[in-house]
């Protein structure tokens, strides 16, 4: 198992570079489209600018970004003093540095870590899951988030985030630009290569989020795998997985862009009824987790 956990955080940091240089050439594409429709080179140029921040950007503030968007708040040690106890005595036995606490004010039983290294980690819980775990199934949770950590998956987990955002950000803009008239007419008349710009625009975040995908469903069962390892304890995750799955509803702010980064599907078990909805899934069945964790 040491040797797969060494083997998947070099994967992560290479997988983080990847996604970079991918999400650099997907806005560099973008951005020759616009240029190329609207017949002005310094598009192209302010793409390549846009491309670069971006990536720093997602490094740096990525978790900060995440937080915000989850309309997380930070734990105060002194409103949940055992929860911070819980995941001190965890990172500890982890080695890990205690990571920072927040809390998510909604019903839903869920949780994510984020940020680009231990140092600068994150964990957040919502209410909900405080509420509804045992103390054996929040440690299953929390040793879960840990092991993300651990193993390297919040860094391109999160920067992923926010780059396949900003892809259909940009492309959003430059498609309506499109829609609305316009474009140079010259270029218009070249019917080969407008099809190409505007296809490349219209595919450019879906591609985008084939990348997150890409990157979400392996490292759960490995997380699973580590936080069992973690508490010595794997029917504690299994069952919390078992009552996060039964709670239905989604979570208030349920996001695509950051639905991955969870430990379940924010977006409850009835969003997974639609056969395309399984095809796009961020996270494998809980059924399969349950029997990896359990060696059923």
């Amino acid at each position: 198992m040491a040797s797969n956990l060494y083997t998947h955080q070099s994967e992560n940091v290479a997988k983080t570079w990847v996604l970079m240089v991918l999400f650099f050439t997907v806005v560099i594409g973008i951005g020759w489209a616009i240029s190329w429709i609207f017949d002005n080179p310094g598009l192209l140029i302010i793409a390549a600018i846009f491309a670069v921040v971006m990536n720093i950007t997602s490094y740096w503030f990525s978790d900060k970004i995440v937080v915000r968007m989850a309309g997380a708040k930070p734990a105060a040690d002194s409103e949940y003093p055992d929860l911070h106890n819980l995941v001190e005595n965890l990172a500890i036995t982890a080695g890990l540095p205690k990571p920072k606490i927040y809390i998510i004010n909604d019903p839903a039983p869920n949780a994510f870590a984020t940020g680009r290294n231990a140092e600068h980690a994150v964990v957040a819980v919502t209410t909900g899951l405080l509420a509804m775990m045992e103390r054996t199934e929040l440690e299953g949770v929390i040793a879960h988030e840990l092991s993300h950590i651990g193993n390297k998956d919040m860094l391109v987990s999160t920067v992923a985030v926010v780059l396949v955002g900003f892809v259909t950000i940009v492309s959003d803009f430059a498609l309506r630009g499109v829609l609305f008239g316009g474009g140079d007419r010259e270029n218009r008349n070249h019917p080969l290569v407008a099809i190409i710009a505007v296809a490349f625009i219209v595919l450019a975040p879906i591609v985008a989020s084939l990348l997150q995908l890409a990157v979400s469903r392996k490292r759960e069962f490995l997380a699973d795998a580590s936080g069992a390892l973690l508490t010595r304890y794997p029917e504690g995750l299994a069952n919390a997985l078992r009552k996060i799955a039964s709670y239905g509803a989604p979570l208030r702010r349920a996001n695509n862009a950051t639905a991955h980064l969870y430990i379940s599907n924010p977006f409850g078990a009835r969003a997974l009824k639609s056969g395309l909805a399984k095809l796009f899934m961020t996270h494998p069945p809980v059924e399969e987790r349950i029997r990896a964790l359990l060696g059923a």
